[in-house]
C-alpha cells in the first residue's frame, strides 16, 4: 500500500503544483485587470461561435497550459458566466492547441526521425486533422444549442486600481479553497486508477485477435502492445521494422492507428479524467473527455478504414 502511495505522489505531486500555478496565474491576471483584453487574439475563431468572450481568453491562455485555460473556465462558471454547457464547449475548444504544442516538442524532433517522414508525416497530419474536427464540432455545436452569449468577464479596470503586493493576496485567498478541492479529489482518482492498473483491470484490451483481424505481421505486435503503454517506445520499436522492410509503411500506420485507438480510453482514464472531475466536477468533467476521446478514437477509425481499402 505504502508503493502504491508513493507512486500515485510521485505521478500527481508535478500534475497538482502545474495546476496550482495555473489556478493562480490566472486569478493573478483577472486581479490585475488584464485577462478580459486577452479575447481580442481569438477574435476570428470565435466569431463563428455563440461562444462568449470569456472562453475566447481562456482559448488564448490554453495557448501555454489547458490546466491555467480550465482553471480560468471553471472560475466564469462559477460567477454564473457561462452554463455548464457552454463550459464543456470551452474546455473542448482548449484541448486544441495541445496538438500544435504536440507537434513542435514530441512529433517533430521524436516522431519523424523515427518512423520516417513519410510515416512520420502522416502521424502528424493525424493531430492536426483531429484538431481541425475537434474545433469544427466545437463551432458547430455552439451554434445549434447555445444562444449568443455577451457576458464578459468582471472588468476589473473599473474598480480602484490594486496594487501588485494586494492582487496576490487576494489570489491566493480566492485560489486556495478551489486548490484543496482540486487537489483531494485528483488524488483519490489517480490512487483509484492506479490500483486497478496494478491488479491488472486494464489488461482486457488485448489486441492480439485485431493483429490478426487486420493481417498485420506477426512482428507487428510487439510494437502495437507497447505503443498501448507508451507510444514513443511503439514508435521505437516500429522505426527499425520500417526501416528494415519488416513492415510496408501503409501497415505501419495500421498499427499506429490501432494502438492510438487502445491507448486513448486508457489515456483518459488515467491521466484526463483526474484532471477535468477535479476542476469540473463529476459529471461535466466526465462528459467533456468522453467527448474528446470520442472525437479523437472516431478520427482514427474513420483514417483505419481508409487504410485498410488502401491495403486490401
Amino acid at each position: 500500500m505504502l508503493d502504491l502511495l508513493l507512486k500515485v505522489l510521485d505521478f500527481a505531486i508535478p500534475i497538482l503544483i502545474t495546476i496550482a500555478l495555473g489556478l493562480f496565474g490566472t486569478g493573478l491576471l483577472i486581479e490585475l485587470g488584464l485577462m478580459q483584453k486577452l479575447s481580442v487574439v481569438a477574435g476570428p475563431l470565435f466569431r463563428h461561435t455563440n461562444l462568449p468572450d470569456s472562453c475566447a481568453s481562456a482559448f488564448v491562455v490554453s495557448l501555454g497550459s489547458a490546466v491555467a485555460a480550465n482553471s480560468m473556465v471553471v472560475q466564469v462558471r462559477n460567477s454564473g458566466c457561462i452554463n455548464d454547457r457552454e463550459a464543456m464547449l470551452c474546455a473542448l475548444l482548449n484541448s486544441t492547441p495541445a496538438y500544435i504544442r504536440e507537434i513542435l516538442t514530441y512529433q517533430i524532433p521524436i516522431v519523424l526521425p523515427a518512423l520516417g517522414y513519410f510515416v512520420g508525416g502522416f502521424y502528424v497530419g493525424v493531430f492536426i486533422i483531429t484538431a481541425i474536427v475537434k474545433i469544427s464540432i466545437v463551432v458547430i455545436l455552439s451554434r445549434l444549442l447555445l444562444e449568443k452569449n455577451n457576458c464578459k468577464m468582471a472588468d476589473t479596470t473599473t474598480r480602484k486600481k490594486v496594487s501588485f503586493k494586494d492582487a496576490i493576496k487576494r489570489t491566493f485567498v480566492k485560489e486556495k479553497r478551489l486548490f484543496t478541492k482540486i487537489a483531494l479529489v485528483y488524488l483519490a482518482m489517480t490512487t483509484i486508477v492506479f490500483y486497478l492498473r496494478e491488479n491488472g483491470a486494464f489488461e482486457a484490451f488485448s489486441v492480439l485477435p485485431l493483429a490478426e483481424i487486420f493481417h498485420i505481421p506477426s512482428e507487428s505486435i510487439v510494437p502495437l502492445t507497447t505503443y498501448i503503454a507508451s507510444p514513443i517506445m511503439g514508435i521505437s520499436l516500429l522505426g527499425p521494422m520500417l526501416s528494415d522492410n519488416g513492415i510496408s509503411p501503409v501497415q505501419a500506420m495500421i498499427v499506429l492507428m490501432l494502438g492510438s485507438m487502445f491507448m486513448l480510453p486508457i489515456f483518459g482514464i488515467k491521466s484526463l479524467l483526474p484532471r477535468y472531475v477535479s476542476l469540473f466536477g463529476a459529471k461535466v468533467g466526465t462528459k467533456i473527455v468522453g467527448i474528446s476521446v470520442g472525437i479523437s478514437m472516431l478520427v482514427r477509425l474513420a483514417i483505419l478504414i481508409i487504410l485498410l481499402q488502401v491495403a486490401a
